[in-house]
């Protein structure tokens, strides 16, 4: 999943960021309203963490035009504004969930992983197909009851791929997933990663599409 992160305050940011990405999480992180606006125009994003007090352009007026413009992107907002009506003022905007600051990063990981089981129409948080089972919030995958350990690239490579089972996943999309502004990215790091992932779920399960990209099906007996 991939989050845009638009937070002012540079050290609880910071600190959101870093959690979450050890969350197996990818995250881009903004710091005012109008950064924040140009990211959803441009980019694409799984889930807004939206903080309310924002340079350039608040974060209620962001929600409105959001709203306003038809995206149904899931958003929660994250806000020292803990009043009755500040609250209120959110979610009849169209926000998907509230948590007021100070807060504990473990309740804001579950409550990311919840909005996104929602989105998704899953009431369990595993992804499965077939044999194999994607645990995000324990971070586990297991393949015939056998647990398999995969770097965290390669985990939100799996997550990707069986988000959608069957579904063609061009190159760019897959990158867009992985990676973060600014991150370096190697040539050759997305083959590098569906190597790796293949050696380990074994034979037939990653299939490549010549010429428009990879998908994840279970493997013909």
């Amino acid at each position: 999943m991939k989050i845009l992160l638009a937070e002012d305050d540079p050290m609880l940011g910071a600190s959101m960021e870093q959690g979450l990405e050890l969350a197996g999480f990818v995250v881009d992180r903004v710091r005012d309203g109008h950064a924040a606006s140009l990211a959803l125009d441009h980019g694409h994003h799984d889930l807004l963490l939206l903080d309310l007090g924002m340079p350039r352009q608040d974060g209620l007026s962001l929600l409105k035009n959001l709203r306003a413009s038809g995206r149904t992107l899931p958003v929660l907002i994250v806000t020292a504004r803990d009043a009755v009506a500040d609250r209120v003022a959110g979610l009849n905007l169209g926000a998907d969930d509230y948590l007021s600051k100070p807060f504990d990063l473990d309740e804001l990981i579950a409550r990311v992983h919840a909005l996104g089981r929602r989105v998704s129409g899953r009431g369990r948080p595993e992804m499965r197909l077939g044999a194999l089972v994607l645990d995000p919030i324990r971070h586990e995958v297991c393949l015939d009851g056998q647990q398999l350990g995969l770097s965290q690239r390669e985990f939100a490579l799996l997550s990707i791929l069986i988000s959608q089972p069957g579904k063609v996943f061009s190159r760019e999309q897959i990158e867009d997933g992985l990676y973060g502004w600014g991150e370096e990215i190697a040539s050759n790091a997305v083959e590098v990663h569906l190597h790796n992932l293949r050696r380990k779920l074994g034979t037939g399960w990653i299939r490549n599409v010549r010429g428009v990209g990879y998908k994840l099906s279970e493997p013909v007996a």
